[in-house]
């Protein structure tokens, strides 16, 4: 049933006229009897009867109005609890990241969020193809996702709150033989052992650019999506990899150095995906000043 029917139902229990209804609702007569009217054709027995030039309720429609203002009641209960949920700082937000981000921003987050009066952040790692990474916001309140620089941008029904802009460099151990320049070119690669990630991942199309621009395949020698496990890999023999420079940079003491590439610079774009609704809530944009603050430290 419509509720503005069901108030103009009750009005006219309470005031007596459609007149008076319709000054009090700031309509006209005939808008209100229209309302009423239709309210009349859903219900199988009279809301309301003549009796001499005033249009009463029945016993039914005497009922029904009662429930209207039960119902009014509990509506404006729903919507005094949702006041208090958007703007509830303590309430729980749920987040999801990629591996590395996860990795890197989670423990910083969780601390600076750690004092009285702030949400209670509940964190999953989720590392999906790009195409995959809106539809997650439909589980999580806040996104943390990644693409390619110059890929298809995130759908517009998504609010997106961009992370940061993060190069892609070349891994290799420390002994590798370009270790020591300061970056390395397409052409200086040619020939190297690739380690690359499962196909559908935002990096694969970043590796075909590679190999476009070589002019040949890569020879790609491992398929693994995490990078901390690429990179023990790289670390332990002769094998490059693209590699976030700072979500994924290397731990002192892990062997690997990051090199730039001077001739094709790639890149990719760390975002924060929500559905619009999401940031009316006070605890949600308290997590997302946190994650922007922490992400933008040196």
């Amino acid at each position: 049933m419509d509720l503005y029917q069901l108030r103009l139902l009750r009005e006219l229990g309470e005031r007596g006229s459609l007149a008076a209804v319709a000054r009090a609702s700031h309509v006209s007569p005939s808008a209100v009897s229209q309302q009423l009217t239709a309210l009349q054709r859903r219900i199988e027995v009279p809301l309301t009867e003549r009796r001499g030039r005033n249009l009463v309720l029945t016993e039914a429609g005497r009922a029904l109005a009662r429930a209207a203002v039960d119902i009014s009641v509990a509506m404006s209960s729903a919507e005094q609890a949702v006041a208090r949920y958007l703007q509830d700082p303590r309430a729980t937000v749920s987040i999801s990241a990629f591996n590395s981000a996860g990795l890197t921003w989670f423990r910083p987050l969780l601390s600076a969020l750690a004092g009285e009066g702030s949400p209670r952040l509940v964190c999953s790692d989720r590392d999906v193809g790009q195409e995959s990474f809106p539809a997650l916001a439909a589980d999580y309140d806040l996104v943390v996702a990644h693409r390619l620089e110059h890929s298809k941008p995130w759908p517009e029904s998504i609010s997106v709150l961009p992370l940061v802009r993060e190069p892609l460099d070349v891994a290799m151990s420390e002994k590798h033989r370009l270790a020591q320049k300061p970056s390395v070119t397409v052409r200086d690669l040619a020939g190297e052992e690739w380690v690359s990630v499962q196909d559908g991942f935002p990096l694969v199309p970043a590796l075909q650019a590679l190999a476009v621009h070589a002019g040949q395949p890569l020879n790609i020698t491992h398929q693994i999506n995490e990078f901390f496990i690429a990179a023990e890999i790289v670390a332990a023999g002769n094998a490059v990899a693209l590699m976030p420079r700072h979500t994924a940079a290397p731990r002192p003491g892990s062997g690997l150095v990051l090199k730039p590439i001077r001739d094709l610079p790639l890149a990719r774009h760390v975002d924060l995906l929500c559905r619009p609704e999401a940031l009316h809530r006070s605890a949600v944009q308290q997590v997302v000043t946190a994650l922007r603050q922490i992400v933008a430290a040196p």
